[in-house]
């Protein structure tokens, strides 16, 4: 199938040509492990998880390479690391830094995880590629690009004539614009840092600069180098890194000889309830937050696809609610008409598991996941399960069934019941969903706490829902708490 893309570089939408088909390679900016993600930081992992998907499906699973990298050189895990220190926790202040980066990328692959994102084929961390990055360095300071001046070493801007070709602006524009660090080692205030100087107390390795540590935008050219080579196909993340970061990333590494990214992709950012997330407005929240309150991965992931990546995406209650309901159809649909996980299986090596051709064409069409979840609609409207293939194919390739095993559970199994249980059960779902919609979360944990108490599984995908007794199911339990 034919994808286009829209690239950053030449702002326009092009025809997708990857430089080597059984190879097509990947380097997305991925996060500062110092805490937890916050929703805005999985808007980028939701995008280019889809266009990982989407080339897997297009060129084959094993001739895709999606990097990763995990930024673990920052003030802020320093300053977590110290205050440890002083609070008496034993180790160096490497070993702290380490153990601190350990937790959150364990926090991180946990929640995106939730989400229902695919791990990408390397995540490397920055303290493991010290001697790339030194490595260029060297030869950006050799070729005359790059100068030390009392322990930094600096990148000469303006030696690189396409600088801010890719956010559209001229260096002297970008000085009158923003706000630039004047330094007595710079030569030019746009010079930016590629190495400096640690302190005894702070991480630091051994250089020809002496003992220091990289600058933030040195970091991704070397790891994206070291493992996708010299160019390579696309480069994603979200259009906040465009200035300075992208641009810096460009100007060194073509500086150093390196052709690099070929497309750049950036999404738009997110706001809540229709202001910017911040802590000040009380409306900044992390994707755990979201997930202990009993929002679904599965929704989170909805509500995100149903804007465009390159459009400013608003998170608000009415859409949680709505992809709730969307998805939990969706399912009962797939149930209705005999799905099981099994058959899930079994259409997955079969051709008609290509996909609807036009929902594959609005994926293919620079990643336009409105224009397909609004297919997903049309698909959902068949009376057989052999129609409702393509449906369940793109719930798939959206990422938006964790779990295929929840069509084995099958509502019909509660007609043997007694009819006071179905109805016991069934108001407290009812109040669960109602204390959920009213944010009374407290007690929407307590009605979740009594339903595992009693060994309920509910089965849908959020709130209200279609429910099965579990292997610990105990009705007693049920009658005593009535």
């Amino acid at each position: 199938m034919t994808i286009t893309l829209y690239n950053t570089a030449t702002r326009r939408k092009e025809a997708f040509e990857p430089l080597d088909p059984e190879n097509v390679r990947m380097y997305v900016c991925g996060p500062t492990v110092y805490d937890r993600a916050h929703l805005g930081n999985a808007r980028p992992v939701l995008v280019f998880d889809v266009l990982y998907r989407l080339l897997r499906h297009t060129y084959g699973a094993d001739h895709v390479t999606y990097v990763r990298n995990f930024t673990d050189v920052d003030d802020k895990i320093n300053a977590t690391a110290l205050a440890r220190k002083e609070a008496g926790a034993p180790g160096t202040i490497e070993e702290l830094v380490r153990e601190r980066s350990d937790e959150t990328i364990g926090w991180y692959h946990a929640d995106m995880d939730a989400l229902g994102t695919l791990r990408p084929n390397a995540e490397p961390r920055a303290t493991e590629y010290i001697d790339q990055m030194v490595a260029m360095i060297s030869q950006l300071i050799a070729d005359d690009f790059a100068y030390e001046n009392d322990g930094h070493v600096l990148f000469r801007v303006r030696k690189y004539a396409e600088y801010g070709a890719l956010s559209g602006r001229s260096v002297d524009d970008m000085i009158a614009g923003a706000r630039v660090e004047v330094a007595p080692y710079k030569e030019d205030p746009m010079d930016f840092v590629l190495w400096k100087p640690s302190t005894d107390e702070l991480p630091g390795w051994n250089s020809p600069w002496g003992r220091g540590r990289p600058g933030w935008h040195i970091e991704c050219s070397a790891m994206a180098h070291d493992l996708l080579g010299a160019e390579f196909d696309i480069h994603g993340g979200g259009n906040d890194l465009q200035f300075p970061h992208h641009e810096n990333e460009i100007a060194q590494s073509r500086c150093a000889g390196h052709g690099f990214a070929k497309v750049w992709m950036h999404n738009e950012m997110l706001q809540v309830e229709g202001k910017k997330m911040s802590k000040s407005l009380g409306n900044f929240f992390t994707v755990r937050d979201l997930l202990e309150k009993g929002v679904p991965g599965e929704v989170i992931r909805f509500v995100m696809l149903s804007t465009h990546y390159r459009k400013p995406m608003d998170w608000t209650e009415k859409k949680r609610a709505e992809a709730e309901k969307t998805l939990m159809g969706w399912l009962n649909t797939l149930q209705k008409h005999g799905f099981s996980s099994k058959m899930v299986e079994r259409l997955r090596d079969m051709d008609r598991w290509n996909g609807d051709p036009e929902f594959m064409g609005a994926l293919g069409n620079d990643l336009n996941t409105p224009g397909a979840l609004a297919r997903l609609h049309v698909l959902s409207k068949a009376h057989t399960a052999e129609g409702l293939a393509p449906m369940a194919h793109a719930l798939d390739t959206l990422g938006l069934v964790s779990d295929w095993d929840l069509l084995d559970l099958s509502p019909s199994q509660n007609d043997e019941m007694e009819d006071w249980i179905v109805v016991a059960i069934d108001r407290l779902l009812e109040e669960r969903s109602s204390a959920r919609a009213e944010k009374n979360w407290a007690e929407a944990d307590r009605l979740r706490d009594v339903l595992n108490v009693i060994g309920v599984q509910v089965t849908d995908i959020g709130g209200s829902a279609t429910w099965l007794p579990g292997p610990d199911f105990d009705p007693s339990k049920l009658e005593a708490l009535l």
